[in-house]
């Protein structure tokens, strides 16, 4: 990876527990691929899988789903997942992949190859594909919203002020926005046949700790605690008591 992030045990474990799974998004690459190499779905590859979260999800349609990360410690909270037994992991970095060209049909990177060296990424994702076979990026930005009866706009209010206190810690390998990373990446794509899905909403029923949680294992809240572990904490209660202010009201 061109940026090493997430490597912390207990950054890991939190990343385990808090981040939400895309498995509206999984059926959606599922339904492309079965639209287009029927019956060729021998070898996934999660690449920057994290804690397994994802990789798990590809269980059901492949013979083999290998997940793949360079952080020791993101795949040994993976291991301890309760993982299908056609699904492992293996150490390595996202631009050195251990397999043979032509060897893989799916690689996916979910919430993880706008950390990646993308151009290096991307020509070893062509390389171990096979012909046919299919490269799927997700990520999600932060245009999340909250849906608590009649306080929902107040609440969205208070976590946009969470998001601008957060940004000043934003790593500037990725800028303001992801999109545009995704948007180069897709574009740089020689490919024939490929597809650009702007926005799929997901809607989860998070308790207020869960949503806390999840926007404390990204990237801009884990440089802020390092760099002022009670500022940080003091920022996380002040959200947290303000929504819980909110929707008792």
């Amino acid at each position: 990876m061109a940026v090493r992030l997430f490597e912390g045990k207990d950054h890991a474990a939190a990343y385990l527990q808090y981040r939400v799974t895309p498995q509206e998004l999984i059926s959606r690459i599922m339904s492309y691929m079965e639209k287009k190499t029927p019956n060729q779905f021998s070898l996934a590859v999660d690449v920057g899988c994290g804690s397994g979260q994802g990789t798990v999800l590809l269980a059901p349609y492949f013979t083999k789903v290998i997940g793949t990360d360079v952080s020791p410690a993101q795949l040994e909270v993976a291991l301890t997942n309760s993982n299908p037994p056609n699904v492992s992991y293996r150490q390595c970095p996202a631009e050195e992949l251990p397999f043979a060209s032509g060897e893989v049909d799916l690689v996916t990177a979910m919430t993880a190859a706008h950390w990646f060296d993308r151009p290096k990424f991307l020509r070893e994702a062509d390389r171990v594909l096979r012909p046919g076979g299919c490269l799927a990026l997700l990520s999600y930005t932060m245009d999340m919203e909250l849906e608590y009866g009649d306080v929902s706009n107040t609440l969205n209010d208070i976590c946009k002020e969470f998001y601008a206190a957060l940004l000043p810690f934003r790593n500037p390998y990725i800028g303001s926005s992801s999109v545009k990373i995704y948007l180069d990446m897709f574009d740089s794509c020689s490919y024939p046949d490929k597809e650009w899905n702007e926005c799929l909403r997901v809607k989860k029923t998070l308790p207020l700790n869960g949503y806390i949680g999840m926007v404390e294992t990204f990237s801009s809240y884990q440089k802020l605690l390092q760099k002022d572990p009670a500022e940080a904490e003091r920022l996380s209660n002040d959200i947290r008591n303000k929504n819980n202010t909110t929707s008792r009201q």
